[in-house]
């Protein structure tokens, strides 16, 4: 709380490649139920529609604003890549948003308060090392496991964002093995792999006729032969890619959200068993796999961190 006792909020908000969503989080990380409000996003909206749900969520969590708090500011988080300098976003899984200045439309929504924009992935970084697995550790990476991949970093204690604002956009990272052609023009890349949606179309090549992670998730718990070796392959890529940044950057654990993380608890085994193989690198194979500790939250404690923990994002 404020000196004078009132309780400060920060509106967080998260925007993803099917939905938009916010709320009112406190400066110890807790999300205000009540002010919580989504919409759908989606690659076949248009730009304005996209606007249109920003603004409908923004204005309807900035109403919730309890009487005798204060707003300290706004935080944003989006899908990948970014434009840090300009406040512009362009979203892979939303095409028609390409360097959209996100940040201004914020901010005319929401005046007279600090907004701040960074990666998705950063966030859930930020929040796991607030709030969440990641408490204690000062080099860690966090990552989204959903329908794209991002990721975040925190190096030395404090976040590295670059100087675009796409440091840790893990998904684009190719790893060798796969041939899945991703639409940043990259081949292999992990996001063209094992999220939510390319891991089920590879199942479906295969024969799987279900046409969702829900569905796959299901048919993983019944044992079906497709299911578990499309959930295998994607966990074989993830941690590929993982202790490729691990052997690069030295982490000391990296923390795992996203819907599709949530598939099995084996998909972080499998990822774990693929790290394992790099047998002569133990200062990147002792890097710790964990899930989030911070469920749907993640995202938007992470937005509200840019605020709140001000002093760690340069």
């Amino acid at each position: 709380m404020s000196s004078t006792g009132a309780p400060r909020f920060v509106l967080a908000v998260d925007v993803g490649g099917t939905k938009v969503e916010s709320a009112l989080v406190d400066e110890h990380g807790d999300v205000l139920a009540a002010s919580r409000h989504r919409a759908a996003t989606g690659a076949d909206a248009s730009s304005e529609q996209l606007a249109s749900a920003v603004s409908t969520v923004v204005g309807a969590t900035g109403a919730s604003l309890p009487a005798g708090a204060t707003l300290i500011g706004v935080g944003i988080g989006c899908a990948g890549p970014i434009h840090l300098p300009e406040g512009a976003v362009s979203p892979l899984n939303l095409p028609v948003w390409r360097e959209y200045p996100l940040k201004d439309l914020v901010a005319t929504l929401v005046p007279g308060v600090p907004v701040r924009l960074r990666m998705d992935g950063l966030c859930i970084t930020l929040a796991e090392h607030w709030v969440g697995a990641g408490r204690g550790f000062d080099n860690l990476m966090g990552m989204i496991v959903s329908t794209g991949i991002g990721g975040g970093l925190i190096l030395g204690g404090v976040t590295a964002s670059g100087p675009t604002g796409n440091a840790g956009h893990i998904g684009h990272i190719e790893v060798g093995g796969f041939s899945d052609p991703c639409a940043c023009g990259g081949v292999g890349c992990i996001e063209a792999i094992a999220s939510g949606p390319k891991t089920v179309t590879w199942a479906r090549t295969q024969g799987f006729t279900g046409a969702s992670g829900e569905d796959l998730a299901a048919a993983y718990r019944a044992a079906d032969p497709i299911a578990v070796a499309a959930v295998q392959r994607s966990g074989r890529a993830i941690g590929q890619a993982i202790v490729s940044a691990a052997t690069l950057l030295d982490l000391e654990l990296v923390a795992i959200g996203g819907g599709f993380s949530n598939v099995t608890p084996d998909l972080l085994d499998f990822a774990r068993a693929s790290i394992a193989q790099r047998v002569q690198f133990a200062y990147a194979t002792r890097v710790r796999l964990v899930p989030s500790a911070l469920s749907g939250d993640g995202p938007l404690i992470g937005a509200a961190a840019l605020i709140h923990r001000a002093e760690l994002v340069p």
